[in-house]
């Protein structure tokens, strides 16, 4: 059985939810830039275990639902895709805001960039 330290993983889950919630940085010279990619990598560090964790629960999880759902591959997707997708590192331009950090994945056809918005009239 595996025992988890409470309070590591409640310093980890704060440190990514701080993480999340931080603002937008600006980078204005080539010093900038690098702190960015400093701060990046310490953060992928982080962040990116976590989430390696979560996406193989996921698929764990997603193993119990197929087989206990009949082999209902709808049921499958709907537990391994979110977990799966998604950003694994943390990059500059997350950190400067220019895109989202998705550590819940979309398919790709409920990205924002790819829907379409009908016009009525």
């Amino acid at each position: 059985m595996i025992r988890l330290n409470t309070m590591r993983v409640s310093v980890m889950l704060g440190v990514l939810v701080l993480a999340l919630q931080a603002g937008p940085v600006r980078a204005e010279d080539g010093a900038s830039e690098a702190g960015l990619g400093t701060a990046a990598a310490i953060s992928s560090l982080i962040y990116g275990p976590v989430k390696i964790v979560y996406s193989l629960l996921g698929t764990v999880f997603g193993g119990f639902a197929w087989a206990l759902s009949g082999g209902d591959t709808e049921v499958l997707s709907a537990v391994v895709t979110p977990a799966i997708r998604g950003d694994y590192v943390v990059t500059p331009s997350i950190l400067r805001g220019e895109r989202p950090l998705e550590f819940i994945g979309r398919r790709p056809e409920y990205r924002e960039e790819t829907v379409v918005l009908e016009e009525v009239y």
